[in-house]
This record gives C-alpha cells, structure tokens and sequence, in this order.
C-alpha cells in the first residue's frame, strides 16, 4: 500500500540560547531576531503562495479571522472576535474586533473581509488578476461574504462544510489591505500590508526581508523589535552561518547536523513532528504502476527505516497512514 512507503518529517527548528532566553537575562536586550530560511520567498501575498518558508514570515504580518491556538490546531478567536453557525451550517457570522487598522493607517472591517475573500473567489473581481490563487479552493464553499454591518460579515456557503473554520486558520486565510492590493496592484506581493504584530519594512531581493514590531498590535506589543529572514538555500551554509553567529534561529536543520547542535550548549534544538509526509505519487491509470503487484513491489523495496535511520538520522518516524501524527491532536 502506497501508506507504507510514506515518511513522516520532523520539522527541526534551531535557536541560540540567547534568542530564546534559555535562561539567561540577556535575551531581554535582544533587539532583532535573525532567521535562516531554506530560500527567497516567492511573495508576500498570502493569497499566492503555498510555501511554508513564505508563511513563517506572513504570519508574522498578517492576521486572519482565526488562528490555531500555540501548539495546537484547536481553533481560536483572533480578528473575530466570536463567531455563531446556523443550524443547517450554511452561515458563518462572524463577530470583528474593533479599533484594529491595517499597517498602512486604514481600518479593518467587514468591507474589508469581503474584499478579500472576493478577491480569491470572484474571477468578476477587478482584483481578481492580482493572483493567481492556487489555495483558494479552500475556501470554494463559500458562496457569498455578506456584510451585516461595519464589525459584521457573513459567509454563505453553498452546503455544510467543517473544515471551514480550520481552512480559516491556515495561512491562506490570512487577510490583506484592500487599499495596499489596490495601490499596488500585480505587486502587492512586494509591498504587503496586514494587521500583524509585525509591519513589512524592506524587501532585499536574495539577501534578507525585514519586518518591524507593530507597537499598536491588538493582541499585545510583540516582543522583538524586528525580525530579519535571511534566505540561505544551501543546508551546510545555513549551519556554518548559525554556528558562527549570523543567525538567531534556523529552519530545517540537515540531518547531519543536528547532533552538532545537540552537543553544543550554546544552541537549543527545537524539535516537533509537523504536518507534513514524504510519499510517492504513482500513475495507476497506465504504464507499470496500473497493476497492483508492482506498486507492491516498489513497496517493498524501499527500506523505510534504512531512510530514517541511516538518511534523516532519526529525524522521522515510518509513517502508518497519510495522516501525519501532528493531526491527531483530539
């Protein structure tokens, strides 16, 4: 079964024991924060990325209706702040804060929801052409954002869909100014505009992003003045720039070196099995792969373990389904 030649990956994050505090007083004084990236953004634009390395910095820009409470996907209130869903499960009312406004001085409200969810899903949206939008079928039950008043919008959905509030959640639920896409046009991707504890500041093509603290953040004054992601491609680079001090914290440690750190007191090794498997796409409509005793086959030819053990060094778990263990969190 295609199940069993699935490979579960840890998401591997490294931070030096000042950056994290780990402790020490001197994490206080810390100022900015220097993140390794596994490489440039593609943009800035929720909306038109599906990336993981562009979504650790969109999160930090950007809020949506709901978020995913710390260290679950429970979902929990964030610009809205309460929502109620009829009976039949075809509305979702959703309650928004007040006195929030996006980075560039202009107000959040229920205009603001619908534009960008129009945005997405209205092909008759005169910012339409600012996508494309390859994640937006998540959001393809919708099938009207209504607005009910200034801090109320609803969304109609044109059948009973559960996965909508966590859909909500994901970063492609994450909103947008509608004055910054109007400004910007096709290039909003490069001038992004949220509501995040973190405004945009620069974009220094292959050499760095930063974002500066928003003091005014409805959910509190974050903790870092600014955050700088720095896209470094190459895995060996990216160590030898954590281990010399260019770096606060890096993503996607090589296996080979994480037992570098570990043995290191100077760094923390942060690691969480994460929502993610390597696995095999076959074509069983034709050529070998259409007959189920050669899928056995491949199957039983690749020696999971021997790739966990001996390739990731550990650093992932033989999967027994496609769901990754991150999702059982009930």
């Amino acid at each position: 079964m295609l199940q069993r030649t699935l490979i579960l990956s840890l998401v591997l994050m490294l931070a030096a024991g000042a950056a994290f505090g780990g402790g020490q007083g001197e994490s206080e004084a810390m100022d900015t924060l220097v993140v390794g990236q596994v490489a440039e953004p593609k943009a800035l634009d929720p909306h038109t990325v599906t990336a993981v390395n562009d979504f650790r910095i969109l999160v930090n820009i950007y809020d949506g209706l709901v978020r995913f409470r710390d260290g679950s996907l429970e979902v929990e209130p964030a610009l809205a702040e309460s929502w109620e869903i009829s009976e039949d499960g075809t509305v979702y009312t959703f309650n928004l804060r007040e006195d929030v406004s996006f980075h560039d001085g202009t107000p959040f409200n229920a205009e603001a929801v619908k534009f960008n969810f129009d945005r997405m899903l209205n092909e008759d949206h005169p910012y339409y052409d600012t996508g494309p939008f390859p994640l937006a079928f998540f959001f393809s039950s919708i099938q009207e954002t209504r607005v009910v008043d200034e801090y109320t919008v609803e969304l109609v959905l044109n059948e009973p869909f559960a996965p909508l509030l966590s859909n909500l959640a994901y970063p492609t639920g994450l909103l947008v100014s509608p004055d910054a896409v109007r400004e910007h046009g096709a290039d909003y991707g490069r001038n992004p505009v949220g509501t995040g504890p973190y405004s945009f500041v620069e974009w220094q093509s292959n050499t760095q992003v930063t974002v500066a603290k928003n003091a005014d953040y409805w959910d509190g004054e974050p903790g870092m003045d600014q955050i700088v992601f720095r896209p470094i491609t190459e895995g060996n680079t990216r160590v030898n720039e954590m281990l010399s001090g260019g770096l606060d914290l890096m993503v996607e440690v090589p296996p080979d070196s994480v037992a570098t750190f570990e043995n290191n007191d100077d760094f923390t090794v942060y690691e969480q099995a994460g929502p993610h498997v390597w696995f095999l796409i076959l074509n069983l409509r034709e050529g070998p792969f259409a007959d189920e005793r050669v899928r056995q086959a491949a199957n039983y030819a690749i020696n999971k373990e021997a790739l966990v053990e001996n390739v990731l060094q550990g650093t992932a778990t033989v999967a027994d389904s496609p769901i990754p263990p991150a999702f059982d969190w009930a």
